[in-house]
């Protein structure tokens, strides 16, 4: 992953000008080593953007309607269904867990239970089987996909967060790929293994996970939250500056996050959920994050994710064989936009990304809207048109909505309140693809290309909310982002340490006017 830009001088305040550049980060080779752990944590999303997959390619198998006796709308939504009802089951405990145990352990209990859940997929011989391993699944991977962005964020080098914390959300469609590909290439197996080892192919991230994750480094930050001073600027040390402790930008970090949590406790003692709406600042986040979580699913992706091939069989693509290849290079299409927008976000800004992703959704989707309408009273070039304006539509949507909800969410979020607001975000995602699941097969039968509509108008509510509150955070550390929500007190109580720490022999006062200064011109 490459490294963000910085601000553009030391004047600009910040850590930009405590940036070591006289070597790439990637000919050092603890920088290496830290890009490796995360990118073992960001494979967490791998299996949640698997299962989707899996389930689209399962529908199109005859051998596995056969051995489920060919489940009705209804049987289709629940099966879709259950992953995220089990995930609901688990978001009362995760944030817990994931700031009891911390971060490496909750992933390492998602993992383990996730195995068990594909275990028992892979064996299923009714549909209540299948049903009970989904759930397990889904239970599972509440606790890793809690754990493992809010540790990506926490750990990574400050210049590569933004990238490394974008990337989460984008390996979802690694895990995709992997499972369009697999149901693709087991078609042809005559027996059950045609579904059974796509199935059993889900736990493979977790197992990679499970046997590799002792060696991850903690976060910092939840060390500093459990007393542990100590471990946390050797961790920040080790990874950040070759073990350096006395690295200026390891004691900015150090001293940024002791500062930032110690204001977080003045003010907020009581960091329970009501917190989260107790002042103006958290309700302004609420606000964004739900909104970006339902957006997320609720912008006609849906349709597509899971019920792809109800729409080709809308259309007249109804051979199993194409419809599992189209699946197949769409995702990989997903996969390559997704990268590239999440390796420019720093670039390009996150507002403006989120503005370019739904105004072009919602120009791509009316298009999709008028082509399937004609596409299903028997148009063939319009179903050609419908396919060409899915891929032009997913173009749009993974602008934002696929490499930036999950880093946006986690960087705007405070640490004594990230893995409970990101618990909310996630269980918002749960209900919205509950409704989905159980709505869009149903509505699609009977509304058919008018159901299409009542997206359009959603995406016009999109644009206009996206405008109005969506805001800049581009090139901030995760603590200077209090700024934007929590006003000049957060600035000022963040500020204060670190020039004190930075600078002994001077002017504090002044010192400290110029970082707030510098901290403010960049926002």
């Amino acid at each position: 992953m490459g490294a963000g830009p910085a601000v553009s001088n030391a004047a600009n305040g910040g850590f930009a000008h405590l940036i070591d550049d006289t070597r790439p980060w990637y000919k050092k080779p603890r920088l290496l080593l830290l890009n490796f752990w995360i990118a073992l944590m960001l494979i967490t999303s791998s299996t949640n953007g698997y299962d989707g997959s899996m389930m689209n390619g399962l529908q199109s198998l005859p051998q596995w309607k056969k051995d489920f006796h060919n489940p009705s709308n209804s049987q289709l939504g629940l099966l879709n269904a259950i992953q995220n009802i089990g995930g609901l089951a688990a978001y009362p405990f995760s944030p817990y867990i994931t700031d009891g145990i911390g971060r490496r352990r909750a992933i390492l209990l998602g993992a383990f239970v996730m195995i068990i859940g594909v275990i028992v997929q892979t064996a299923s011989h009714s549909v209540g089987m299948f049903i009970g391993a989904r759930f397990l699944i889904g239970f599972g991977l509440t606790f890793a996909a809690s754990a493992a962005p809010l540790l990506v964020t926490e750990v990574a080098y400050p210049t590569q967060r933004a990238q490394a914390t974008s990337m989460y959300n984008t390996l979802w469609y690694l895990g995709s790929i992997i499972a369009a590909w697999a149901t693709f290439g087991t078609f042809k197996l005559p027996s059950s293994w045609a579904w059974r080892l796509p199935s059993a192919l889900q736990g493979l991230p977790s197992v990679i996970q499970i046997c590799l994750v002792w060696f991850i480094p903690e976060s910092p930050r939840w060390l500093v939250s459990k007393g542990r001073e100590q471990e946390a600027l050797q961790t920040l040390a080790y990874y950040h500056a070759d073990g350096n402790e006395q690295d200026p930008l390891v004691e900015y970090e150090f001293q940024e996050i002791k500062a930032a949590l110690t204001f977080e406790r003045e003010v907020a003692a009581n960091i329970g959920w009501l917190s989260l709406i107790k002042n103006p600042g958290n309700r302004k986040r609420m606000r964004i994050i739900l909104a970006l979580a339902f957006f997320s699913q609720w912008s006609g992706n849906g349709l597509v994710s899971y019920y792809l091939n109800k729409v080709f069989d809308t259309i007249g693509i109804t051979d199993p064989d194409e419809q599992l290849l189209i699946n197949g290079i769409l995702n990989i299409f997903n996969f390559f936009v997704a990268i590239t927008a999440g390796l420019l976000c720093n670039y390009a800004g996150r507002r403006r990304l989120f503005m370019l992703s739904t105004i072009g959704m919602l120009l791509f989707w009316t298009g999709q809207t008028i082509s399937f309408k004609f596409a299903s009273e028997g148009n063939t070039k319009a179903g050609k048109a419908v396919i060409t304006f899915i891929f032009l539509y997913y173009g749009a949507y993974d602008l934002a909505f696929t490499p930036l909800i999950v880093s946006y969410t986690v960087e705007i979020l405070p640490y004594a309140l990230r893995a409970k607001g990101f618990t909310i975000f996630n269980f918002a995602i749960s209900l919205s693809l509950i409704f989905n699941q159980y709505v869009n097969p149903v509505a699609l039968g009977k509304l058919g290309w008018k159901y299409y509509l009542v997206y359009l108008v959603w995406l016009m509510f999109e644009t206009v909310f996206c405008f109005i509150y969506i805001v800049e955070t581009k090139n901030l550390t995760l603590e200077e982002t209090a700024a934007l929500f929590d006003g000049e007190e957060a600035l000022a109580n963040l500020a204060h340490p670190v020039v004190a720490a930075r600078s002994r022999s001077s002017d504090g006062g002044d010192n400290e006017k110029a970082e707030i200064e510098g901290v403010r011109s960049k926002i």
